[in-house]
Parts: C-alpha cells; sequence; structure tokens
C-alpha cells in the first residue's frame, strides 16, 4: 500500500521543473534564471513545499505576507535584510524569512534550496 500522508522529496527524480526569472524592476545585477520544482501542497495551497535553484545574480526580496522557510541544498548566497548587515548561506544552513521581510537576495554560486511557504 502506497503512503498517501508522507510525501519524500526525491531530489533525483524532480524532471525539469518550472523556469522563471525575478521581476525586472528588482533584478540589481545579472541575468537571473530560476527554476523552481512543486513538492507538496496543502491547506488548498496555503502552505507550499518545493525545491528551486538560482543562477547568480543579485534582486530585492520581498516576502509580503509570506512565511518562507528554507534549506540551502547547494550553492551559496548572501541575504541583506533592509537595514542589517549580510548574511551568508551554505549548503546545509537553514533559515526563516518572515511576512514583512524586505531585503537583498544575491546568489553567489547558483543555488538550490528546499523552501516551505505558508
Amino acid at each position: 500500500m502506497a503512503n498517501k500522508l508522507l510525501v519524500p522529496f526525491k531530489f533525483n527524480q524532480l524532471g525539469e521543473g518550472r523556469e522563471s526569472r525575478p521581476p525586472a524592476d528588482r533584478v540589481l545585477e545579472g541575468d537571473i534564471v530560476c527554476r523552481n520544482w512543486d513538492v507538496d501542497s496543502a491547506k488548498d495551497g496555503a502552505v507550499r513545499a518545493g525545491v528551486w535553484q538560482s543562477s547568480p545574480g543579485l534582486n530585492r526580496s520581498i516576502k509580503g505576507e509570506t512565511w518562507e522557510f528554507c534549506l540551502i541544498l547547494s550553492g551559496l548566497v548572501e541575504i541583506t535584510e533592509d537595514g542589517c548587515e549580510p548574511v551568508r548561506y551554505k549548503a546545509g544552513d537553514c533559515f526563516i524569512m518572515k511576512p514583512g521581510y524586505i531585503g537583498t537576495w544575491r546568489t553567489i554560486e547558483t543555488v538550490r534550496k528546499v523552501w516551505i511557504m505558508a
């Protein structure tokens, strides 16, 4: 019998994913190309999880009402909340971006992360 409530992240079976770019007015440096793989959702899409990847560049990051947990799988990023010092994250690091967060996201080395948003 297959599990219906236990959802594994099968990193080697993600497929092509969905390509996107940050809104042009938020890109500060580089030609940023992102790829996203939705893994699961619940509560009519109010809670979602997946894998995201970005090429190097710098962009404004604005969370709005979204709460996001991130676990860096590979790469290197520097995140700077407005009015705060930059913080670097690498493979194995995790953090939460709370609703209202505004700052910059600099991808130094192509990054891949697991994300959970609510």
